[in-house]
């Protein structure tokens, strides 16, 4: 448990380093330009400032998660209200850290042993950190940037390498003799990443750009990469679901039009969570459901 603490505590201010990330950032610059990371403004090399009225913050207003509850969600100068995404975000962040060693040591889930194991609950972490990131920036800019698209499908191609297996395992069967058995482990995940892409290109085509924009296509690739096949299916119909209960009750009290701009990136790395965490569960709720 002391263990899992001090995981909770890195994740925490590896959460605070991603809220400064997604905030400074802007879509015309890289994602770790220093002019973001750094702080790098006209006045010099900077530390975190209050947005309104950018008094310099001092270090005890900076611990993640406690400052903001501790000052009441407010500025300690000009009292304006905080953000809740900086406790949301380092929430989640050590959420993340905690969770994923926490599952993928489950002697029932095990997928391997040793540097080996330490291997992948690192490469999920960075999946789960990213998709974190994406998910801020694409609400505030609708924008998923290439390169956290590029470095998802580098660390999919790693676990390519590693072979880490499927999160629906028993129910392969399934899925085999419904879509064709795919063996080999480079064409498994490419052919999902082909068939995540041209899914969403064919949406992109039909409504011209209006229902789904290229980083929701790039990012369909990377989870190809990263799930296989046919784990990226489940991931992509789970985040039109999770899309569709978010934004029906939007709908249905008219705060939101069918026209209006909805960002998919956080829908999708909603996807992927459930997979990860339950994948195994949501299909064998299915198929028992469907066998009554």
């Amino acid at each position: 448990m002391v263990s899992y603490f001090f995981l909770f505590i890195i994740g925490l201010a590896v959460g605070s380093f991603l809220n400064v990330v997604s905030l400074r950032y802007k879509p015309e610059q890289r994602i770790f330009d220093l002019k973001i990371v750094g702080g790098l403004a006209k006045r010099g090399f900077g530390r975190s400032r209050c947005l309104n009225c950018e008094r310099e913050l001092k270090w005890y207003e900076l611990i993640p998660l406690f400052s903001f509850f501790i000052q009441l969600g407010r500025c300690r100068t000009c009292g304006v209200k905080l953000s809740w995404q900086y406790p949301i975000v380092e929430l989640l962040s050590g959420l993340i850290f905690v969770a994923i060693p926490f599952y993928l040591v489950n002697p029932q889930l095990l997928l391997a042993s040793g540097y080996w194991l330490m291997a992948i609950i690192a490469i999920w972490i960075l999946i789960f950190l990213s998709f974190l990131l994406l998910s801020v920036i694409d609400l505030r800019h609708f924008i998923i940037p290439d390169s956290i698209n590029i470095f998802l499908a580098l660390l999919g191609i790693v676990l390519i390498f590693i072979n880490s297996g499927s999160f629906v395992d028993s129910y392969l069967g399934y899925y085999n003799l419904l879509f064709g058995e795919i063996g080999n482990i480079w064409l498994n995940h490419f052919f999902a990443a082909f068939v995540g892409m041209a899914f969403f290109g064919l949406i992109i085509a039909i409504t011209r750009g209006r229902a789904m924009g290229w980083g929701d296509f790039k990012l369909a690739g990377a989870l190809g990469l990263i799930f296989g096949w046919p784990d990226t299916i489940i991931v992509l119909f789970s985040s039109f679901i999770v899309g569709a209960l978010f934004s029906l009750p939007f709908l249905l009290l008219r705060k939101r039009k069918m026209k209006d701009l909805v960002p998919f990136g956080p829908f999708m790395a909603a996807g992927a969570a459930l997979i990860f965490f339950l994948g195994f569960n949501i299909v064998d709720w299915y198929f028992k459901l469907f066998s009554l």
